[in-house]
């Protein structure tokens, strides 16, 4: 985008260039020249002007396109993250699940085992 807005200036600043060495060595009136000048002049700035615009132009549409694309990109990125945050949740709930299947059974060996060594006294 650059490259071809400056090869754009790069031109248009060479034919106003041109234009205007024409008209210096022109065989004409001094004021008709320097009149044609001016109008050149006045046109060249004109037409930089439209280019300039139209440059800012498509830079916005280029940086609201990238904005758009950016807020994509992390709207999927936050949806995959809590798809994975609900899966570790899943796992770690049922990981607990089985923690606590575990040590209610060991609860429950540790009560047996304890009765079992009391013996009754005789």
């Amino acid at each position: 985008m650059s490259n071809s807005g400056s090869t754009f200036l790069g031109i248009l600043a060479g034919g106003a260039i041109g234009v205007t060495l024409g008209l210096l060595f022109a065989p004409d009136k001094g004021v008709n020249t320097r009149q044609k000048v001016i109008d050149e002049a006045l046109s060249a700035k004109q037409k930089l002007s439209d280019t300039a615009n139209d440059l800012k132009d498509k830079i916005e549409s280029e940086a609201v396109h990238k904005k758009e694309s950016l807020e994509d990109q992390l709207d999927a990125i936050m949806a995959n993250a809590s798809y994975k945050a609900d899966d570790l949740i899943v796992g770690l709930e049922k990981k607990l699940a089985l923690l606590k299947e575990r040590n209610k059974m060991f609860q429950e060996e540790t009560i047996k085992s304890k009765s079992n060594n009391k013996a009754p006294l005789s």
